[in-house]
């Protein structure tokens, strides 16, 4: 057992992977449709999938949650019957999606052997209480996907849930986030948020669901090579024996063929070098913590000269935000740092963040010089 506890307030109790699955080391890899739509569909895809060594863990969509009623919305409980026959014949371990209680009492009765929360329900605590309170009592691993929009807070709240419940062979699945903005993914990955998880909770299991990422089969192995040239556990990955008629995701859907030809490509790097390489590694380390300190000092120091233009501008009654210098401030500096061979957005983010601060700080002085009245 392990227990992972840090100043936030965090804490998760939960066996590691090993204690519950055997991968043989290598990561793990789930993979079935999206919706199981025919007990022909699934089982010929799961026998396929099957002869795949690295595939572990078949899922399917039981129950499908739509926007809109009319679509295509899983052919319940009957699913579960084809899923028995997929584990009796296959040795597979299956997996489905529950969003309530009901769905966790059918699941249980057919044998599915883990259960997964979707994006949808994670992102309201009230549905995973009441998914928590269902399994009190029960030893059955619980998969998490992370929620829809980028919050961690809810996606580590969703699995402290379970762990108090008694779960404690917990997995998370990044999945994706939604995006505002328009990007080559269905959902933004947003790696930073799952590398954050896996620092929070080191010894937290955490897999990738590039399909729903991509949204499209030909950007797949691009994402899947990342998640796990980012230490990521394993990948979920959706396959249909014919994805061009599936009911529903059928554009980042794979056959099972594509699916093995997919895995096989993949590169699986070591987490540690040779000594030589970890001495040289460590070397560079270094320099990048001096050089962390050194950035940490002249940031400090910038802010101290901040504080100092606010106090002068409170004097004189000069507005806070002066928008001709900091566009020339953008300018000059979005110049210096791609001659230095900077990132544009990289450096324009930078900017952004120190320009809040210093926004923030002025105002605060402000308000302190005029009763709380800060000038625009």
């Amino acid at each position: 057992m392990s227990i992972f506890a840090n100043s936030m307030g965090y804490d998760l109790d939960i066996l590691p992977l090993s204690g519950w699955i055997e991968t043989g080391g290598l990561p793990l890899i789930i993979s079935g449709p999206c919706s199981a739509e025919t007990e022909e569909q699934v089982m010929e895809t799961a026998l396929k999938l099957a002869a795949i060594p690295q595939v572990k863990i078949f899922r399917s969509g039981i129950w499908k949650p739509r926007t809109r009623p009319g679509g295509f919305e899983g052919v319940g409980e009957k699913g579960l019957k084809w899923l028995k026959k997929v584990k009796k014949e296959t040795g597979l371990l299956t997996t489905v999606e529950v969003a309530n209680p009901t769905h966790i009492e059918q699941a249980l009765k057919y044998g599915v052997d883990i259960l997964w929360i979707g994006a949808r329900t994670v992102v309201n605590p009230f549905s995973i209480h009441e998914l928590a309170s269902a399994l009190k009592g029960v030893d059955i691993p619980v998969m998490i996907k992370n929620p829809v929009n980028p919050d961690i807070d809810l996606w580590i709240g969703a699995l402290e849930r379970f762990n108090k419940a008694g779960i404690n062979k917990l997995l998370a699945i990044h999945r994706g986030f939604y995006f505002f903005e328009k990007t080559p993914f269905r959902n933004a990955p947003m790696w930073e948020i799952p590398i954050e998880l896996k620092r929070i909770f080191p010894g937290l299991p955490v897999i990738c669901d590039p399909s729903h990422i991509c949204g499209r089969r030909e950007i797949l192995k691009e994402v899947a090579q990342k998640a796990l040239d980012l230490e990521m556990n394993g990948l979920m990955l959706e396959s249909h024996i014919n994805p061009d008629i599936a009911l529903t995701d059928k554009e980042q859907q794979v056959t099972p063929e594509y699916l093995g030809t997919l895995i096989s490509s993949l590169v699986i790097r070591k987490i540690e070098g040779s000594v030589e390489f970890e001495t040289k590694l460590e070397e560079l380390r270094t320099e990048i913590d001096k050089l962390d300190a050194e950035l940490l000092n002249i940031i400090a120091r910038r802010m101290n000269i901040v504080d100092e233009i606010g106090e002068y501008k409170s004097t004189n009654d000069i507005t806070i935000l002066q928008l001709e210098r900091w566009n020339n401030v953008v300018i000059n500096r979005l110049r210096t740092g791609i001659r230095l061979g900077l990132d544009k957005k990289f450096l324009q983010k930078i900017l952004e963040i120190v320009h809040e601060e210093s926004i923030r700080r002025q105002t605060e002085i402000y308000k302190k010089r005029n009763g709380g009245k800060p000038k625009d």
